[in-house]
């Protein structure tokens, strides 16, 4: 039917056909774009194209709004994400600041060991030269000592042997044999 009535007016809306005059008649150009108007118009509305129109628009809407929740959760799970990232950042940053000060207290501790022990090495060096110029010192007295006494043997010598004549020197040497003779027994 509907078809029957599209070629009616595509009949009726000939240029041919179209005229001046009354408006209500099938010769003003007018009346007919109004009624081809018309007619399009109820044609959309029979084929339920407003419907489709509307449904297509909906499904549309109903898109991009999933697309916004989407972008929502998205938007959410980075800020989750970055509050993550900082709060790691802010842990790793702490445990950073941990390490150099125990570093810093392990370098402290570390210099006073350190001066502890070149003091106790600064001490002991110190005796042991003390005792090393003691030693010396002992050993230079005593090889003056021995000195000493070799040079007055040998003073001693000198004057028994001027003073000394060969009978004496004898009955000395008597004496001295006589002497150890009796000591050893």
């Amino acid at each position: 039917m509907m078809k029957k009535l599209s070629i009616l007016f595509a009949l009726v809306a000939s240029p041919a056909l179209a005229a001046s005059g009354p408006f209500f008649s099938l010769r003003n150009t007018d009346f007919v774009v109004l009624l081809a108007f018309i007619a399009f118009v109820a044609l959309l509305v029979y084929l339920k194209v407003p419907a489709k129109l509307t449904g297509m628009l909906d499904a549309r809407a109903a898109m991009i709004k999933a697309e916004l929740d989407e972008a929502r959760a998205l938007r959410e799970e980075a800020k989750s994400i970055l509050a993550t990232y900082e709060r790691r950042q802010k842990e790793v940053q702490e445990q950073a600041e941990r390490i150099v000060a125990s570093a810093r207290d392990d370098a402290l501790a570390a210099a006073e060991q350190a001066k502890a022990d070149l003091k106790a090495s600064i001490a002991r060096r110190l005796a042991s030269a003390t005792d090393q110029i003691a030693s010396a010192e002992a050993a230079a007295i005593r090889q003056v000592r021995e000195q000493a006494i070799a040079v007055a043997v040998a003073a001693a010598g000198d004057v028994l042997a001027k003073q000394m004549t060969a009978g004496a020197a004898s009955a000395s040497i008597d004496e001295a044999i006589a002497q150890v003779e009796a000591r050893l027994h």
